[in-house]
Formats: C-alpha cells, structure tokens, sequence
C-alpha cells in the first residue's frame, strides 16, 4: 500500500559525481540528501518561497552518511525519506538510499535542521503546522527525475 510507503525520490547518477575508482564520490552524498530533502520540503510545504514568506527558514546543523555499497554512473537511486525526531526548534529527517531495480541498499543519512528567523538570524520555535506536516510526512508520494520507467 502507497500509505506504507515512506516519500520516494529517484534520480540517475551523473558520470562527473565518479571519482576514479568509477563510484559515487562520498562527498557527493551530501548533494544527494539535499536534493532529495528539497523534493520532500516542497512536497510537505510547498514551493520553498512559502517558508520564507513566513519569515522561517531551515538550516543544517548536522549530517551524518554511512555507507552500505557503492552506487556508479548511470545507476538510478531512490531516496526514501522519513521523518526522525522533532523537537523544539530542530528535527532530524532520516534518508536510505537504495538502487533501484535490484534493491541494494547503498547509504543512509541523518540530517538535522535547525528553524529559524531570518529576519534576526534566531532559531524558533517550529511552527504548529510546521511540526504537523514533518509528523505527517508524503507517505506513499513518488517524484522521479531519472526518466525511469515504473
């Protein structure tokens, strides 16, 4: 059931994101967290323009990848994204990435988020409906950018 389904974001593996040794640079992990986040961000919130329209934004203040098996170019990778502690002024989203069409798992990700105030550069307290869409989640959504075919 799509319901018991964590948010899922597909994306292809660019050759220049290798390294030498012909796999995803580890580094090149921290963009993939971030792409992926952003598509679950504009899920939950809508355009990102929204949040700030609010005067709140989010930070990063911690991002934690361990690795489970190399992906390479070409390889399509799906994020699937779930929400981990929220607390009061910072919540942490829990990514696993996996290739697609075998299932290998390749990486898991913990990212923390601080909210804050632009206006005055503080950390706030995160929002009523803030904290409920992070509860929520988009279980069961799917946005792919790889060009795969279901």
């Amino acid at each position: 059931m799509a319901g018991d389904l964590p948010f899922r974001f597909r994306f292809r593996v660019r050759y220049g994101e290798c390294d030498a040794q012909g796999v995803v640079f580890n580094a090149r992990y921290a963009d993939f967290v971030d792409i992926a986040v952003n598509e679950y961000i504009r899920t939950l919130f809508g355009d990102y323009q929204h949040l700030l329209d609010q005067d709140l934004d989010i930070q990063v203040v911690s991002l934690t990848v361990n690795w489970k098996a190399p992906a390479k170019f070409d390889d399509v990778l799906e994020a699937r994204i779930r929400a981990g502690r929220i607390g009061n002024t910072s919540f942490t989203l829990h990514l696993e990435f996996f290739r697609y069409g075998d299932g290998a798992f390749i990486v898991d990700a913990d990212v923390t988020y601080v909210v804050i105030q632009p206006s005055v550069m503080a950390k706030v307290t995160i929002p009523d409906r803030i904290r409920e869409l992070l509860e929520n989640g988009a279980p069961g959504e799917l946005i792919s950018h790889a060009g795969e075919s279901s």
